[in-house]
């Protein structure tokens, strides 16, 4: 009896802590949105540090971008890591991007190459539309257009994130960028 009474506390607890941290998130994701970083950063880092992976892959982006906190690669790449690791397509694009600029860390296009696919298998417009850079351009996989078209396309047409790729890459190629030039050609846009 005391066994199932220690370990039915044990859950409350558990439960508890993980209410009380989505609770911080959640708290920390609406200053972050309303551009208080300041006040979102201390939300965010507590909820991190107790394994809340959107928390972790928020206070990444804290750091990546300088919110609320001076800007730290190193950081942002560790974050990114730890909510990359517990399966965050966000996390798992940024720190693919990480890879690939060696912003934080080392560069490595495969590496950067296995992040973007684990994040556009889980059909995160940023992680199929990276991904389909690297085809396109065989950075870290064989060149291949129709892969690169593929996955160009399933990225604009994203029912959350699609449009803003979309202008993103109208944006980059009426600033001349041939790359985004390409992209259009290809996807027919």
């Amino acid at each position: 009896m005391r066994k199932i009474c220690f370990l039915i506390s044990m859950i409350v607890c558990l439960l508890a802590q993980a209410q009380s941290t989505e609770k911080l998130y959640t708290q920390g994701k609406a200053l972050y949105d309303a551009k208080n970083y300041a006040k979102a950063f201390p939300l965010f880092q507590t909820a991190a540090q107790k394994g809340h992976k959107k928390a972790q892959y928020r206070l990444g982006l804290c750091y990546d971008k300088g919110r609320g906190v001076k800007e730290d690669d190193k950081q942002a790449f560790y974050w990114y890591g730890l909510s990359a690791n517990q399966g965050y397509a966000k996390a798992q694009y940024q720190l693919g991007r990480c890879y690939k600029k060696g912003e934080g860390t080392t560069k490595d296009i495969t590496k950067a190459v296995a992040l973007f696919s684990k994040a556009a298998k889980q059909d995160n417009a940023d992680g199929l539309y990276a991904l389909g850079k690297c085809y396109l351009k065989g950075q870290g996989v064989a060149a291949d257009k129709a892969m690169a078209k593929s996955l160009f396309q399933k990225a604009v047409r994203h029912k959350k994130d699609g449009k803003e790729i979309l202008a993103k890459i109208r944006e980059d190629a009426k600033d001349g960028d041939e790359d985004a030039k390409q992209i259009l050609t290809l996807i027919g846009k």
